[in-house]
């Protein structure tokens, strides 16, 4: 069996760390709409994310720079639908098979970013929009979560 396919609260912390795609879009603001409950994304970045290498750019202190920033490593299961659909966490929480670009399966970090799937270049930090304004930078991710 593929360290992928076994459950996530059975992972190592390296192999936790693998199973990530890269896409960054864990990474944009989200907020949940208060009449129908939907989550709604933006292509609003933390202000660590870097958009080019679309990572973290202090990944191992975001944390304690971002108190807000959530450890996935201790969702509850309410949290995993603030994630994208596509996002391999998501997918083997709701016992689902990766999808076949990600990195594991297509041996291809780049894959992705071609597919447009990922947020590179695609965003614009938080410390460049108001709040109140975050409405204006809703997404729609329907397409990017049926490929």
């Amino acid at each position: 069996m593929n360290f992928w396919e076994k459950p996530l609260n059975t992972l190592t912390q390296p192999e936790w760390e693998k199973l990530c795609d890269g896409c960054g879009r864990c990474c944009m603001q989200k907020f949940e709409d208060e009449d129908t409950g939907e989550i709604l994304h933006t292509h609003i970045a933390c202000r660590l994310f870097d958009a080019n290498r679309c990572a973290c750019s202090d990944y191992s202190h975001r944390l304690l720079r971002v108190p807000e920033c959530l450890n996935m490593r201790h969702f509850e299961a309410e949290h995993f639908q603030w994630l994208p659909k596509t996002c391999a966490y998501r997918l083997r929480f709701e016992g689902k098979a990766l999808l076949a670009w990600h990195p594991l399966l297509s041996g291809s970090q780049e894959q992705m970013h071609e597919l447009g799937i990922s947020m590179r270049n695609k965003s614009i930090s938080e410390d460049d929009v108001d709040e109140e304004q975050w409405v204006d930078y809703i997404i729609d991710v329907t397409d990017v979560d049926e490929k």
